[in-house]
């Protein structure tokens, strides 16, 4: 690779390490390419990318957006997100189908992170989660209130 691509990839990296929440650094050696494929288009549907960098690029670029302090060795892919979860989901749930995935460290909030970490993250629930717990904790007065007025109606019409 040239000289000036990697000084291109390195700042379109920690362009996007630098406004994001998340990055998940995953070893990913044996994996094939139709199931790299898989974890891309994983990664598409929960609103995080997926790259394998060069660990000296990587590094740099990490170093560049102010992410600092995991060794970065052997093979990597790099997973992130401006959503903590859908991160730290997308490289848990890939690595449960996918034995040949294993989540190493990352970032999250700028901030180094182990594997128990992600993976106490990962088990989180997601926003649309708890946005429709949110919605069933709201809905549930109107609810007891309409089946209370539906007893109380069929109550009624028994006595008549």
């Amino acid at each position: 690779m040239l000289k000036s691509k990697k000084t291109e990839v390195v700042s379109q990296l920690a362009e996007e390490f630098s406004n994001v929440t998340a990055v998940i650094i995953c070893d990913y050696k044996g994996i094939a390419h139709q199931e790299l494929e898989e974890l891309r288009n994983m990664a598409l549907a929960n609103d995080a990318k997926v790259q394998v960098v060069k660990n000296t690029l990587a590094k740099i670029a990490l170093e560049n957006a102010g992410m600092s302090g995991v060794e970065l060795v052997d093979m990597n892919i790099f997973i992130w997100s401006d959503d903590v979860i859908a991160a730290a989901k997308t490289a848990a749930e890939f690595a449960k189908k996918n034995d040949k995935l294993a989540i190493k460290a990352g970032y999250l909030d700028k901030e180094a992170a182990d594997k128990a970490k992600i993976e106490a993250f990962a088990k989180l629930p997601g926003r649309n989660e708890l946005l429709g717990m949110l919605a069933a904790t709201w809905m549930a007065p109107l609810t007891n209130f309409t089946i209370g007025l539906d007893a109380l109606r069929k109550k009624r019409e028994e006595e008549a």
